[in-house]
């Protein structure tokens, strides 16, 4: 990180369950750049890892956009799903299942609408 400054990078890729390992490795990456200990950082993979099969359900062999921004003291993740029906898909147990991992997982996890983005913060814990 340049001058303590936050670092953007950005993924995109097909939502194809195949292609999560990327997605997990690319946060775990991310996250390295940031002073998170081990465990934070599988935290971070679990969460990366959950956001994306949830974007595959959303958006099948769709491409987005997944923006990592990083600094000393947190990783966040925006999952861009694009112009999708938020409420038909949060009747999913799909949806269900990954809004309770990413709640207890994430410090803050939150879904924007018009268009949907899935937004994921987790602070550093060292």
């Amino acid at each position: 990180m340049t001058n303590g400054s936050p670092e953007q990078v950005v993924l995109e890729v097909r939502c194809e369950p195949r292609l999560a390992r990327l997605v997990r490795m690319t946060a775990a990456n991310v996250a390295m750049l940031s002073s998170m200990s081990v465990d934070r950082v599988e935290d971070i993979r679990m969460a990366a890892e959950e956001a994306f099969i949830y974007a595959c359900t959303v958006e099948p062999d769709e491409a987005i956009c997944i923006a990592f921004t990083v600094d000393e003291g947190h990783v966040a993740m925006d999952f861009e799903l694009g112009d999708v029906d938020l409420e038909t898909i949060d009747a999913s147990p799909e949806a269900a299942y990954a809004d309770l991992i990413l709640t207890a997982v994430c410090d803050s996890y939150s879904k924007d609408t018009d268009p949907v983005v899935l937004h994921l913060d987790l602070k550093a814990d060292v």
